[in-house]
């Protein structure tokens, strides 16, 4: 039986991963780890597909360590004993555990004088975040990276290269692929480079030649061999971007149903973690103070659709959506912090007042460091009359609250109150 494509076009070194350039390049810690042949016992976590074995695969590659690839949840503790055995003999075993986070107890404890002992050195992969979900003792003897989804244009990359490979991946076939279809390949499985491998794998060997003996791949093809359909058919992929748009102007216009449609047409697509981060930033951009219960309610309901996956994650989407589309709105806290950001860029900015600066070290008081400053706590309703911006900026007045939600209502009393003390 042939293995899949993703699993043939696995990278055997370390310069051959894509993406991940925040822990593998010139200068970055995995890759410092490669060179200089220091490993340790690493767990990597992220989304499915992303390159947590491919990377353990090209570390072993590199060094020359022998691999093992072992799965806390269904092997057993006799399976970890024949890696430890063979560790023994070859000096070191790099062993990738998948689900690391469901390894229990009598697995952990015959592997921990193994991982201080050098001679496994585990590298534990997890969709789940290690610190939460793995235990100390397993933590504390390991790095822990978290991996990033791959951008699209990673994807592309590591597409062109499957298509053009003739020994592990497709360059046998003959195969001609439109600008469309490679894009939705490339953005349709939210960063999983894995599915994307083994939808361009289905497309092409389904799909018959034509009297030329050219496999012509088209948008259609992919999006049934992905199961997920296209936004549009159009060539640079705008569209995805203005139905994103659409989406947060109309939640921020209160129009219920054009929101629920756009996110509709953003949920058949299949884009879970750009709907997350666009209702991420609409709670917190267009609501805001007015209502921050909304944004904490819209976090919630991100992390319930995270869990359960489509087409069930569509429920607590649609209710976050409601939800904002119906708040009250304020955009007063982006308005301030860009106020601030402006003054800053252009300059404006000045020392921190002596008062205000750190005391905590041998000296500081002869620098008039901290020596005149009023410690709030110390009188009436915690608040005291002192200077807290630069000379230069003692002015400046950032936050202007809008009155369209009690919460923020109740703030703005608050500030216009401090601001007649002044």
């Amino acid at each position: 039986m042939n293995k899949p494509l993703a699993f043939r076009m696995r990278p055997t070194r370390i310069d051959q991963i894509i993406g991940q350039k925040h822990l593998i390049g010139p200068g970055k810690i995995i890759q410092r780890m490669v060179d200089a042949k220091m490993l340790s016992s690493m767990i990597l976590y992220g989304p499915p597909g992303i390159g947590k074995t491919s990377i353990a695969s090209a570390i072993a590659g590199s060094t020359q360590y022998a691999f093992r690839m072992l799965n806390a949840a269904t092997d057993s503790k006799k399976d970890l004993q024949i890696v430890a055995e063979e560790a023994k003999m070859s000096g070191s075993v790099i062993l990738l555990l998948d689900e690391v986070h469901r390894l229990d107890k009598p697995k952990q404890d015959f592997l921990l004088p193994h991982l201080e002992s050098g001679r496994i050195i585990l590298i534990g992969a997890t969709t789940e975040n290690p610190y939460i979900s793995i235990s100390p003792a397993i933590r504390s003897r390991a790095q822990i990276f978290e991996l990033k989804p791959l951008s699209i244009e990673d994807i592309k990359l590591a597409l062109d290269f499957a298509l053009e490979n003739k020994e592990k991946g497709l360059g046998k076939y003959h195969v001609l692929i439109t600008d469309s279809a490679l894009l939705h390949l490339s953005r349709a499985t939210n960063g999983d480079l894995r599915s994307s491998l083994n939808g361009l794998e289905l497309a092409v060997k389904s799909t018959k030649p034509d009297d030329n003996g050219i496999i012509q791949i088209t948008l259609d093809i992919v999006e049934e061999c992905l199961q997920r359909k296209a936004l549009t058919h159009d060539k640079d992929g705008d569209a995805h971007y203005d139905v994103i748009s659409a989406l947060q102007k109309s939640v921020r216009g209160s129009d219920v149903n054009a929101s629920l449609h756009y996110l509709g047409r953003l949920i058949e697509a299949g884009d879970l973690p750009i709907i997350a981060r666009r209702l991420m930033v609409i709670a917190y951009e267009d609501i805001g103070l007015a209502n921050p219960s909304a944004a904490q309610r819209t976090v919630t309901a991100i992390q319930a659709s995270e869990r359960l996956g489509f087409p069930e994650a569509r429920i607590p989407l649609a209710t976050a959506v409601i939800d904002l589309c119906l708040s009250p709105k304020s955009n007063s806290s982006i308005v301030a912090i860009d106020a601030a950001l402006q003054d800053i860029r252009s300059g404006k900015s000045g020392d921190v007042p002596n008062h205000l600066r750190d005391s905590h070290y041998k000296g500081a008081k002869e620098l008039d460091r901290g020596v005149r400053y009023e410690y709030p706590h110390s009188y009436p309703e915690a608040w005291v009359k002192q200077q807290y911006l630069p000379d230069k900026l003692k002015k400046a007045s950032y936050y202007h609250p809008n009155h369209t939600g009690k919460y923020e209502d109740a703030l703005a009393r608050q500030y216009d109150k401090i601001n007649q003390k002044k």
